[in-house]
């Protein structure tokens, strides 16, 4: 089983890949990185070492005290780090990246807290239909995913106010490049749709999400819909689709999920983390539409 971003407990609590709702830098902005000192223990380095899960302590003026997953860009810079170390870090974040470098090993903590969740509900793999589910789209209309039978659907989950780029902005970036890419094939399939739904139910208002999609799409909204959906729907599908969020202390944490439903409403194919390329999400998307219905 390949290494992906991870969702831990610790102590209880669900730690995943964090976003917490702060400011950043503006899509299109100078290209001027912010610094932050950090400290933390590694929780966990995968054997590329391109990545790595530390807990961390509070960012001040940036993000909560959480636990979650660093790019690294220098993968020599962990060949002597191990899970359990104590280390220091700096955080850059610039307009549409962010990773760690400058690690430094500072002790060894005695143990590390082993990482695992309850399964809630049977993952649906795929093949699989993709049960309906009733959101709120930037117009104030209420949507279904069974409004897109025939079509083949790709959507993600994100919340407006996540500050570190390659999370929720990357995947918005991504479904941006999507829709120029299909939408300039001329043998592209026209029966698709782009669906990015929000999660943060409490701030993620029509209104909110219509100013937000504006950075991404511009204008040109053909395929393309930001929806929000209820604490009840994510209750719902949530499991189903492995996507985990949590509300701590206010911070919102979550993982990456992106998934292709084909255009007789079953899962095509789905994709972790933010690896992927708009391009590979074009491909399914293109192969998705084309399914034969029954």
């Amino acid at each position: 089983m390949k290494w992906v971003r991870p969702i831990i407990f610790l102590g209880g609590l669900l730690l995943a890949i964090g976003c917490k709702r702060e400011s950043t830098v503006p899509l299109g902005s100078a290209a001027t990185n912010q610094t932050y000192s950090v400290r933390g223990v590694v929780q966990a380095i995968p054997p590329d070492h391109q990545h790595a899960t530390i807990k961390h302590e509070a960012i001040p003026g940036y993000m909560a005290a959480m636990t979650m997953d660093f790019s690294v860009k220098d993968t020599n810079a962990l060949a002597h780090i191990v899970p359990g170390d104590e280390i220091t870090f700096t955080l850059v974040v610039s307009a549409d990246d962010d990773w760690i470098e400058n690690i430094q090993r500072t002790g060894k903590t005695v143990a590390i807290v082993s990482a695992g969740w309850s399964v809630v509900a049977p993952e649906l793999e795929v093949g699989d239909l993709l049960p309906d589910a009733e959101f709120t789209s930037e117009t104030g209309q209420v949507i279904h995913f069974a409004d897109y039978r025939g079509r083949a659907v790709a959507f993600t989950f994100f919340f407006t106010s996540c500050p570190l780029p390659e999370y929720c902005p990357r995947m918005n970036r991504n479904f941006s490049e999507v829709q120029k890419i299909l939408l300039a094939d001329t043998n592209a399939p026209t029966n698709w749709q782009l669906l990015s739904i929000s999660f943060d139910s409490a701030i993620d208002s029509p209104k909110v999400l219509q100013s937000y999609a504006s950075v991404y799409r511009g204008t040109n909204a053909e395929r393309w819909l930001f929806a929000v959906a209820s604490t009840n729907t994510l209750r719902a599908v949530a499991p189903e689709l492995d996507f985990r969020f949590w509300r701590d202390n206010g911070a919102l944490s979550h993982n990456l999920r992106t998934v292709v439903v084909d255009r007789t409403g079953k899962i095509f194919k789905q994709f972790d983390g933010n690896d992927w390329t708009p391009a590979q999400l074009a491909d399914a998307i293109r192969a998705a539409a084309k399914t034969k219905a029954p």
